[in-house]
């Protein structure tokens, strides 16, 4: 019994979320063909030019606008942000700083801040636990 290792590949979609970057502002070639693990492993160590590029200046995918911004995927719905934004376009929100950028990132600190908490407490009841046995 032999077994075949086959090359592991992915939708475009797929590889465009794990480099961070939004889909529909790929190359055509990229959009068209399947990616493999090899292939994803090379982008992600020697980017192309397009995808440095693209990662600087955007459009950026909503998890990569969340991020730049300090809020949630929800907080930017929230806040009427759908379409993908470019590096500009962000730096120009966190410029302005409407009212409901504000308080997302007011919530989203607050959320953060009781992860930590409940992560604290956890690890106390852990420790405590360890320590009865």
């Amino acid at each position: 019994m032999t077994s075949h290792k086959t090359a592991q590949s992915m939708k475009p979609a797929t590889a465009a979320k794990k480099l961070g970057v939004y889909l529909q502002a790929t190359p055509a070639e990229f959009q068209e063909g399947a990616v493999s693990r090899t292939e994803l492993n090379a982008l992600q160590t020697d980017p192309p030019a397009w995808l440095v590029e693209l990662r600087r200046t955007g459009p950026h995918p909503r998890p990569v606008v969340a991020a730049k911004l300090g809020v949630s995927i929800a907080g930017l719905a929230r806040g009427g942000v759908t379409e993908p934004l470019t590096t500009e376009q962000i730096e120009a929100l966190k410029d302005e700083m409407p009212e409901w950028l504000r308080q997302e990132r007011a919530t989203q600190a607050e959320v953060r801040k009781e992860a930590a908490r409940i992560k604290e407490r956890n690890a106390e009841r852990a420790a405590r636990a360890a320590g009865q046995e």
